[in-house]
């Protein structure tokens, strides 16, 4: 029989508005596409992969330093995380061959942005309004939908006199080979979204192709590079003294853009960050088109 004490917490709880709840439901997450999506939705987790490594590729929503690192996304920390004591842990099909581990520990919810030959925005879109349903905030979750669209819409109407302009987005390998993101890629959504195109037409692996050698630029030549870190320490040196680097039209013509670094396998906070970072340097290449 629950005590006078037990059923005024329980009656207390229930009278909580609905986001104090959610508050109080220790999550955790092994994938960083959720991390974004749970810290723009304000619900920070009790842990989380990597968090050094977020916090200089991802860069944005800014991480608290309450959050339990727990170690490599490929090899966390079970031990760490049991610690933690999650109520709920969020996964991806990424981390699937760890769930058998994680449901030791907690329930396990499972979201599928990236697949090949898929756009990742739309399941991005989904994955924040399923999380806001199930954390008892889906007003906040809408309103980051709808602020989603709203940024694209201007950015897009920023970039008009660029309507169409074919743009190659590449992370350096080394100072010979590249990773390009192709059309089921973040980065490739966030172009077509802009009204820009993506340069690279062949297909992709889960959003991306590498290695490809340098030479194939060449295929590309009236596109805008958008040159994504990291890169390498000395690519770039390297390629200052390549006499095939300099004479690609790309770089003869000043269609290089260096970005700031960004999650490529994001969830729609690394969307926004893409397509406000492309759009500040196009427009800065180019001030008299902007």
């Amino acid at each position: 029989m629950p005590t006078r004490r037990a059923a005024l917490a329980t009656l207390a709880a229930a009278t909580l508005p609905r986001s104090a709840q959610a508050a109080a439901l220790r999550i955790a997450t092994v994938d960083w596409s959720v991390l974004e999506t749970l810290l723009a939705l304000g619900a920070v987790p009790v842990a989380a992969p990597e968090l050094l490594q977020f916090r200089e590729v991802a860069v944005e929503p800014e991480m608290p330093g309450t959050v339990t690192d727990l170690g490599l996304r490929g090899t966390v920390n079970f031990e760490l995380l049991l610690l933690s004591r999650p109520e709920l842990i969020y996964s991806s099909s990424f981390y699937a061959s760890s769930e058998p581990r994680l449901l030791r520990i907690a329930p396990v919810e499972r979201f599928s942005i990236y697949a090949p030959g898929r756009p990742p925005f739309e399941p991005a879109a989904a994955m924040m309004r399923s999380v806001g349903a199930r954390l008892g905030i889906v007003g906040v979750a809408e309103r980051y939908l709808a602020e989603t669209e709203a940024e694209f819409a201007l950015l897009r109407e920023r970039l008009k006199p660029h309507a169409g302009r074919p743009v190659i987005p590449i992370n350096l390998g080394d100072a010979r080979h590249f990773r390009v993101f192709g059309a089921d890629s973040m980065f490739g959504e966030v172009l077509k979204r802009l009204g820009l195109a993506n340069a690279w037409t062949d297909d992709t692996s889960y959003s991306a192709t590498a290695p490809v050698g340098l030479e194939a630029l060449a295929r590309v030549p009236d596109a805008w590079i958008a040159l994504i870190p990291p890169v390498p320490p000395g690519a770039l040196e390297v390629l200052g003294a390549s006499a095939f680097w300099n004479a690609l039209p790309n770089l003869r013509e000043g269609r290089l853009l260096r970005l700031g670094s960004i999650n490529p396998y994001g969830g729609l906070p690394a969307a926004r960050r893409f397509a406000r970072l492309l759009t500040e340097a196009l427009l800065a290449a180019e001030p008299g088109r902007g």
